[in-house]
């Protein structure tokens, strides 16, 4: 079974009638910038929503994640479901408005992928103009990156998200 992809013209009228947006986001990117109406249920604690017997539009950034995970939302779902086409990124096309918090980090991936690709950047430039040991630098950063992608696990998100920067912010 698969859930219906609608426009953010068709899921704007079908929430200001009956329906449940429902936000699969992480709680760092949905306190960053979220649709107003929009409930926070990550993907990663989403199960059953029993008991909603209104419609349910799920969205996450961009369409992917609830594309790809359309199957296990509808499970979740006891109703009517759809998919935002777009995600959040497609209702803002749409000229519809987000609320943005500027005091809020920015989404933990998007830090790692900055601290990763910083390290990585720092070992090139060190180990072309000081030390070819420093290319281990990068040679290490990259494992951990393949590592992640493959386990799952990234030591370097669930470090940065011990930052005090985030632990305050993710209290919100």
């Amino acid at each position: 079974m698969s859930l219906s992809i609608i426009t953010p013209a068709e899921a704007k009228r079908l929430i200001a009638q009956v329906a449940t947006l429902i936000d699969i986001r992480d709680k760092d990117e949905h306190a960053r910038e979220h649709i107003a109406v929009a409930r926070n249920r990550p993907l990663g604690t989403l199960s059953d929503l029993g008991g909603v017997k209104r419609p349910i539009i799920f969205h996450c950034r961009a369409g992917k994640r609830t594309s790809d995970n359309a199957n296990r939302l509808q499970q979740a779902a006891d109703c009517e479901a759809y998919i935002l086409e777009g995600g959040i990124e497609g209702w803002k096309q749409a000229g519809l408005p987000v609320v943005v918090d500027e005091s809020q980090p920015i989404e933990i991936n998007r830090q790692v992928m900055i601290a990763a690709g910083s390290l990585v950047l720092i070992g090139v430039l060190l180990g072309a103009f000081v030390s070819s040991g420093f290319y281990v630098l990068s040679g290490l950063i990259g494992a951990g990156l393949v590592f992640a992608g493959v386990s799952g696990f990234c030591g370097m998100a669930k470090l940065l998200a011990l930052m005090p920067w985030n632990r305050v912010a993710l209290k919100a």
